[in-house]
């Protein structure tokens, strides 16, 4: 039992040091962007394009949406009864 542990492979995210660097990266380069967007000039076609973040808000919320009609919608039209394959 213990010569499996020994040989037991590690990978790169199995320590918690490397999860949290990631995640800072990550947190890091979300703010990078976000305060890049406040100094870029948008050509907007609509009005509300040229709101603050307005890409950053827009594309979450579109994200949800998709989630929620794949649960809600989608899982119910494509779901087969529990011995379709008997």
């Amino acid at each position: 039992m213990e010569e499996k542990q020994q040989t037991e492979k590690k990978y790169l995210f199995d320590r918690p040091g490397n999860v949290n660097r990631l995640l800072a990266c990550f947190f890091s380069s979300l703010g990078v962007l976000l305060i890049i967007d406040l100094f870029v000039h948008k050509h907007p076609h609509f009005p509300w394009e040229g709101w603050l973040e307005f890409s950053a808000v827009y594309g979450f919320v579109a994200c949800v949406v998709l989630v929620l009609a794949a649960k809600y919608i989608l899982r119910p039209l494509m779901k087969r009864r529990e011995d379709y394959y008997d």
